[in-house]
């Protein structure tokens, strides 16, 4: 908590106390001469300052923070560039629903002998991009500031705010009573009883009734509602990729995950229901399935309204608390005699089936499905998975069995390349008991590798698997299927072992198949940062996505 036993002697001294009211552990940073007062006030402060190489990955860390603790992820630039570079971070935050303040510097507002050197209108920068951005013009008002963008990166539904601390402001000194707001207690409101009961009524009238679990609902009070409602109800249960492991996946109502949009197992057992039961599905995440006009009905469960899409228009919205609305449907429903959930357990035979296909073909370079099999050998039931964007993510959606909620960290709203490291960092940084692994193609993990260094400065536990194909891998998948010609995809990569060992970790090529499980059971037992290099064969994309599924899912 803040110190109030003296005045704070500048804006950057009170800015740090609102932030330590706030509960503030970390600050991931790339600091500029713009934040040298605030930086000199984080020196003696109880945040810790986490100094990162670029400042994307700084906001990787701070929303992905954010997403696995629920409060509130802290990041710093200077001015110009360093602001810049926090867009992808800005609008990853926001569009994954993840709470996160962005700090930027800027040069002295009220008197400048700089011109417009490096000078951007930052705020309406992050305009589109933020629940919440200002420049403070005031020491005075930067506690109210504080608490206003902690406050909106929190509520439902959570996001990035934006704060610019301006040189002479960081060094005003602030009035003697200015007093810091101590956050207030609020709870989420709960559906209200109409809206809860008629959500009963269709769910008992339905006769094929089906749950999807979206992002919104990877909280643990919504995962103990939800084995629940399902255990009572018997109502079978698929996610969207970002809603992986909500329930454990072993569970023998799953279905699966819908990895695609359409034209997957999953979307055979979502013809053949009457209703579907989306639970903390948001239309930023990519479609798990299109709706269309006269076909079944929707129900929405959410912390806020539905956004309507021309593939997303529900029929009824139940608008409150997720665990309070599921658990009250778990408590009112129950069986019901005439629900029938004979054909969509077929698709469940079907999809255990097809996954276990391959999982330990020993071809080389190796296949994704063995790559999957082989990461979920080794890790444990409460080791966590962070996936960068890439054509592997789909195989890991897919085929990788989640058992608890947030042990697959993917992005599938903003699906920026370049997260993939910096959001295991910060499960490993969180985390440091538990076994935590970043999955990176070679493109996603060369647009942020330099934070390897900052892994090995913190001491960090993490392994890194590269999943190698020297290319844009899903863009090649796609230039296939759209019918063009190989074309301007494909590159060289750097030795990844000596690239790995010239920041001081540990690095391993696999050149046989058989040696990927023994590799990264050795790392994960050895502690450390490690990187292992595995050479990918993607030509089952083609095999699998394109040919196999549309034969398979027409004879179901």
């Amino acid at each position: 908590m803040a110190n109030e036993q003296h005045p704070a002697r500048n804006g950057a001294e009170l800015f740090i106390r609102a932030l330590e009211n706030e509960g503030v552990k970390y600050i991931f940073a790339v600091p500029g001469e713009e934040n040298l007062a605030f930086l000199e006030a984080l020196r003696t402060s109880s945040i810790k300052l986490v100094l990162n190489r670029h400042e994307q990955a700084a906001g990787f860390m701070a929303a992905t923070y954010g997403r696995l603790t629920g409060q509130v992820g802290v990041c710093l630039s200077t001015l110009g560039p360093g602001a810049t570079n926090l867009v992808t971070a800005a609008a990853y935050a926001q569009l994954g629903g993840m709470p996160m303040m962005m700090i930027s510097g800027q040069k002295p507002i009220k008197s400048s002998k700089q011109g417009l050197f490096q000078i951007l209108d930052v705020v309406d920068l992050m305009r589109p991009l933020t629940k919440y951005t200002r420049q403070i013009s005031n020491a005075n008002t930067i506690p109210a500031k504080v608490r206003e963008a902690f406050r909106l990166a929190s509520e439902e539904r959570p996001g990035a705010v934006h704060l610019e601390l301006p040189e002479d402001i960081a060094d005003e000194t602030p009035d003697s009573d200015t007093h810091i707001f101590k956050p207030s207690d609020a709870r989420r409101p709960s559906a209200s009883p109409k809206s809860l009961e008629m959500a009963c009524d269709m769910l008992r009238e339905a006769r094929h009734p089906l749950i999807m679990i979206g992002a919104g609902a990877n909280r643990k009070r919504v995962s103990q509602a939800l084995l629940h409602l399902v255990n009572v109800t018997g109502i079978p249960f698929f996610t969207t990729q970002m809603g992986k492991g909500v329930v454990d996946e072993r569970h023998p109502r799953y279905l699966g995950n819908a990895a695609l949009s359409a034209g997957d197992f999953v979307h055979c057992a979502i013809d053949r229901a009457d209703l579907v039961i989306n639970v903390g599905h948001d239309v930023v995440e990519k479609p798990p399935f299109f709706m269309t006009p006269g076909g079944k009905k929707v129900i929405h469960v959410n912390f806020s309204a539905a956004d309507v899409d021309p593939v997303y228009f529900p029929q009824h919205e139940v608008v409150g608390d997720i665990a309070n609305s599921v658990e009250y449907m778990a408590e009112n429903c129950g069986q019901c005699s005439n629900h029938d959930f004979t054909r969509l357990m077929e698709v469940k035979v079907a999809v255990d089936s097809h996954l276990q296909e391959r999982a330990e073909d020993p071809r080389f370079p190796v296949i994704p499905q063995r790559i999957v099999h082989d990461v979920r050998q080794v890790m444990p039931e409460d080791g966590i998975i962070a996936l960068d964007n890439g054509m592997y993510k789909l195989w890991f959606a897919r085929n990788y069995p989640a058992y608890d909620n947030n042990t697959v960290l993917l992005d599938n709203a903003l699906a920026s390349m370049g997260a993939g490291l910096p959001s295991g960092m910060m499960a490993s940084m969180l985390y440091p008991g538990l076994k935590v692994m970043a999955i990176c193609g070679d493109g996603g993990f060369m647009m942020n590798s330099q934070e390897l260094e900052t892994a090995v400065r913190l001491n960090l536990n993490l392994v890194v698997l590269i999943i190698n194909d020297s290319a844009y891998g899903m863009i090649k998948w796609k230039q296939e299927q759209e019918g063009y010609t190989n074309f301007g995809l494909d590159y060289r990569n750097p030795d990844f072992v000596a690239y790995a060992q010239s920041y001081g970790a540990t690095g391993h090529h696999i050149s046989r198949t058989e040696d990927l499980r023994p590799t990264l059971e050795s790392a994960l037992a050895a502690g450390g940062v490690h990187l292992v290099e595995v050479p990918v064969d993607y030509s089952e994309n083609r095999r699998v996505f394109d040919e196999e599924l549309a034969e398979l899912t027409c004879r179901l």
